[in-house]
């Protein structure tokens, strides 16, 4: 009996922490692109993260906590699956969450919760082509983002500001949802470009990477704050990570893919138990991403699945805690958008080894910066941990044919370069013969492509040009070099320039529609009408949705008295467009010169409601007025349009 009695004891002690009877809200926070060393609760003194500090000291703080990744969709999908990235198998954006693994958010809602998630960006947004599958198991999944055109806002169509973002999962909050809840909350703003709002953006100066750290702490707190209101935070469990870092310089990286170094691979990781357990915890047991979902599982006192190859961090908070694991981390993007290495990391005791052409191994108790590389001297150790790091990665990958392939499409493609990414399309982009080449020895030219990327996408693109000249004249088969030339001189209005790279671009990847599409805007420009339409018609073709592309051909169409089939294809950009200002304006003034002014009026009336400061199409509106025998409204649209023509003259 009293063996019996002990049993139970023992056995009781040893249940998980946090596991309860009711099983207990969940909140995750996912910092994008957060460094560890920017959190005063590991021992930042910036002093820009009070609200973080704060949920720290009542939490559990995970002092070596690595990503599996530095991507942020790779990393998600090792969050959400519990698996590493040769497991799960999504290495780039666009590469769906498996079918067949399950994902934190559908064993929840099997579990009985009640799930939402509000994300930041497009490259998290399932809709678009960018992260397919991700939704999976949500009742919710708040995102909805468009690529930003001209010189739209860009946290109005690509991302969404921390404070927007909290604010609608704070509106969800506030309709009271069943309970218990699992609620994903994704901060993008510390991801470039570095534009803090007002009054970070003049509190930071220079600094605007802490800006944007400081600016989504508050957002944070004000979640914080709503959980409070509502008495909901104490008996919560909260899990607050950044997905990776960011390279800010360090080790020649600026932002982060191509490097697993400590500035883009370790990360804050806090846990928040319910009821205060374990509150002031300080953990130096090394962790990765990989173990969250086994970890919050275990909290909803849901057994972690076969499948899942991280583990349950709350046994380390026994008095008796396992022993730490090895940390492996990867990165196909240099290969993948590169064609240089593919590198991999093993993080053991103070060791931090990378696999790449040239091997590096440093001790991080003696040289925390990782500055003297120890592979050359001492060869026998780097032998043993690079024996042990395949092992492992061996074992913990399934077949190839077992992962899913990459799915997106152009106009996806289109997405990424927008945010400074290269690469995600079906296979990778074209870079010139496999060069296998150390990504050390080319970070500079990662650097230069990705500010080119972004110039352009600021409205900036007098400043790409040179970079993209520079990454061309150590690699003229760069696809996306060339494809992003062409783009940028096209935005600075010179067309004829635009034609070679554009073309250079299409000779290396054939198939690209962007490339069709741009290279039919530069010759269209350029007065080459007839062989515009020939690219257009190859960009329509292979993006049949994208409006503009429809728009395009259409316009020379009419140029090149092809008429029925520019009203044709002006139908089919309403049709996917219904607000395409420029395909009512085009579309009424054919109609009215085909003699039909009555089918022009509502194009025109509706291109004037859309573009009220355009003259053409008041102009454009008072003809077909007087055709329809309208004088007076005629003259009203006339007197307008000279008006608007007017307030636009130097």
């Amino acid at each position: 009996m009293l063996r019996r009695l002990l049993t139970a004891i023992l056995f009781f002690l040893s249940a998980p922490l946090g596991a309860a009877a009711v099983s207990p809200d969940i909140i995750l926070i996912t910092l994008d692109t957060a460094r560890a060393d920017r959190m005063g609760f590991l021992g930042s003194k910036r002093g820009l993260t009070p609200r973080l500090d704060a949920v720290a000291r009542d939490g559990v703080v995970f002092l070596r906590a690595y990503a599996q990744a530095p991507l942020t969709t790779v990393s998600h999908a090792t969050l959400f699956t519990g698996t590493y990235p040769q497991f799960h198998g999504v290495n780039d954006f666009g590469v769906p969450l498996p079918a067949d693994l399950p994902a934190l958010a559908e064993l929840l809602r099997g579990r009985g919760y009640r799930t939402a998630a509000f994300v930041g960006s497009i490259i998290l947004d399932p809709r678009n082509g960018l992260a397919p599958g991700f939704d999976r198991g949500f009742d919710v999944y708040d995102a909805g983002f468009r690529l930003r055109r001209g010189r739209e806002d860009r946290y109005q169509t690509m991302e969404r500001r921390a404070e927007e973002v909290v604010g609608r999962a704070v509106a969800w909050l506030e309709q009271d949802p069943a309970r218990p809840f699992f609620l994903w909350v994704h901060l993008f703003d510390p991801h470039d470009p570095y534009e803090p709002p007002a009054p970070y953006a003049q509190k930071f100066g220079a600094a605007r990477y802490d800006g944007e750290i400081a600016y989504t702490d508050a957002a944070v707190g004000k979640l914080l704050a709503a959980l409070r209101a509502r008495q909901l935070y104490d008996g919560a469990f909260l899990a607050i990570l950044a997905d990776h870092g960011e390279g800010l310089g360090d080790h020649g990286e600026n932002t982060h893919g191509v490097f697993l170094y400590d500035e883009t691979i370790r990360v804050p990781l806090l846990l928040k138990l319910p009821r205060g357990q374990s509150a002031g915890r300080r953990l130096r047991t090394p962790v990765g991403l990989v173990d969250v979902a086994p970890t919050v599982l275990d909290v909803a006192g849901l057994p972690s699945l076969q499948a899942m190859q991280g583990r349950s961090l709350l046994p380390l908070l026994r008095p008796q805690p396992p022993a730490g694991r090895p940390v492996y981390s990867v990165t196909d993007y240099p290969r993948r958008a590169f064609g240089w290495s593919d590198l991999a990391s093993w993080r053991t005791g103070s060791y931090l080894l990378v696999r790449a052409p040239e091997r590096e191994f440093y001790d991080l108790e003696t040289d925390p910066r990782a500055s003297r590389n120890l592979a050359p001297s001492r060869a026998a150790e780097a032998d043993q941990l690079a024996a042990e790091m395949e092992e492992f990665r061996r074992r913990s990958a399934r077949s190839p044919q077992s992962s899913p392939v990459a799915g997106l499409d152009p106009r996806e493609v289109e997405k990424l370069t927008a945010l400074g990414y290269v690469g995600g399309a079906f296979q990778p982009l074209p870079v010139g013969p496999p060069s296998g080449l150390d990504p050390k020895q080319k970070i500079h030219l990662a650097n230069a492509l990705h500010d080119a990327i972004l110039a352009i996408e600021s409205d900036r693109a007098a400043q790409a040009v040179p970079l993209l000249q520079q990454v061309l004249a150590e690699n003229p088969q760069m696809y996306i070099a060339q494809y992003q030339l062409g783009v940028a001189l096209s935005r600075q209005g010179n067309y004829r320039a635009a034609i070679a790279p554009l073309q250079h671009a299409i000779a290396l990847l054939p198939d690209a529609a962007m490339a069709h599409y741009e290279l039919g805007f530069a010759l269209f420009a350029t007065g080459e009408w007839k062989t515009a339409a020939v690219h257009f018609e190859l960009a329509v073709g292979r993006m049949p949705k994208f409006a503009d592309a429809h728009f395009s051909l259409a316009a020379v169409y009419a140029r090149i008295e092809r008429v029925p089939e520019a009203v044709a294809e002006l139908q089919t950009t309403l049709g996917l467009n219904p607000k395409h200002a420029r395909a009512h304006l085009l579309l009424g003034r054919i109609f009215t010169l085909q003699g039909q002014p009555e089918a022009a009026l509502p194009h025109l009336l509706q291109a004037t409601l859309l573009e009220p400061t355009s003259s053409e199409a008041y102009a454009f509106l008072a003809d077909a007025y007087e055709r329809l025998g309208q004088s007076a409204e005629a003259e009203r649209a006339r007197a307008q349009a000279e008006l608007l023509k007017s307030r636009r003259a130097p």
